[in-house]
């Protein structure tokens, strides 16, 4: 069964193992079932795609079909979460604000997230 992450959408991640190590950029998608995480520009991979019919102005570029690149699944064990004080790799920690909600913290730092 899988744990929640503490990496999610929209954080800026520096990878720390693999291909990419020492890239950084920003979490497009998160897949915790599988503890994956897509990061912009990073871990590109090709697919090729069947031309679809064009049924949205924005899809426009997918109407064409071929070889296209697109980010693949980077595991989150080797992702680091950028710290936003100094945007060095931080640990996140989990704690209760004054009000009792659970925030996200940069275990670097102590700045909440």
């Amino acid at each position: 069964m899988a744990r929640g992450m503490k990496i999610r959408t929209d954080d800026m991640v520096q990878v720390i193992g693999g291909k990419d190590a020492g890239k950084t950029g920003r979490v497009i998608r998160t897949e915790p079932k599988k503890s994956r995480v897509y990061v912009e520009g990073l871990s590109m991979v090709k697919r090729h795609e069947k031309p679809r019919p064009v049924q949205d102005v924005q899809k426009a570029s997918q109407q064409m079909g071929g070889i296209v690149d697109k980010e693949g699944p980077i595991h989150v064990s080797n992702v680091m979460l950028l710290d936003p004080k100094d945007d060095k790799p931080t640990r996140v920690g989990l704690r209760r604000d004054k009000g009792g909600k659970r925030e996200r913290y940069a275990k670097r730092s102590g700045v909440s997230i």
